[in-house]
């Protein structure tokens, strides 16, 4: 199992509707959540919120079978889970356009383990 971890931003003025997407996930969506990560291999999937001066970001911790896998099988899903969190979250609060490439994988520096 491989872990990784990356930084979305959250479009400016819309950290509310990331908020409530992410009560719907852990609300009545959360069975469909849990299918949907099963499906795409990850084992765990930890997310924050981080305000910065430069504007909201959520940070995210992975643990996957294939990271390299995650996003692009995220992006072309087509379940009901999938297409509405590519909707809701992916592209309304961060963003994200579904056919742009994949941003590049982050680059551990430290990883210490007491």
């Amino acid at each position: 199992m491989s872990q990784f971890s990356f930084a979305v931003p959250i479009l400016p003025g819309k950290t509310d509707a990331w908020g409530r997407a992410v009560a719907e996930i852990k609300g009545p969506r959360w069975v469909a959540y849990k299918e949907s990560r099963k499906k795409l291999g990850i084992k765990r999937e930890h997310v924050s919120l981080q305000h910065t001066p430069q504007g909201d970001m959520a940070v995210v911790h992975m643990e996957a079978k294939d990271p390299a896998s995650v996003m692009p099988a995220m992006l072309a899903g087509v379940s009901e889970f999938d297409t509405w969190f590519l909707d809701a979250v992916l592209r309304a609060v961060h963003g994200l356009d579904p056919k742009a490439p994949p941003p590049p994988p982050t680059e551990v520096f430290l990883d210490f383990k007491g």
